[in-house]
């Protein structure tokens, strides 16, 4: 991989949660195509594009960057909270997407503690 960022664990999570996204969101109905459906596409792909345009600033920047990825994750879970309650998901889809969040929100933390960033989240 030539890029140093595509080494980290929490990018490539990143990346099968963007899959993850995708698939789950294709089931949704057409009215949402424009709503509902591409703001958690749009906030799932913020998350791997946060880690890799952060990865190339200085440690502070990458830890703002990182703090971007990490409110993109609660973004994420926010939409489907609300895509569960219109009935175009399950609790079981919903808890199935929720968990990857999680593990890469506590990564996204830890990150940033370990650049320096004093981060309290976790």
């Amino acid at each position: 991989m030539p890029f140093a960022f595509e080494r980290l664990e929490v990018y490539q999570k990143s990346l099968s949660f963007v899959d993850a996204v995708y698939e789950l969101s294709h089931s949704f109905p057409a009215i949402e195509r424009f709503g509902l459906s591409d703001q958690l596409r749009r906030a799932a792909v913020s998350i791997a594009l946060n880690i890799a345009e952060g990865s190339g600033r200085t440690k502070r920047d990458f830890a703002h960057f990182l703090r971007n990825a990490r409110a993109s994750c609660y973004e994420c879970v926010a939409i489907l909270q609300i895509v569960k309650r219109r009935a175009y998901i399950t609790q079981a889809e919903q808890d199935r997407h929720v968990q990857p969040l999680i593990d890469i929100a506590k990564m996204l933390s830890g990150l940033i503690r370990s650049l320096g960033g004093h981060d309290n989240e976790r």
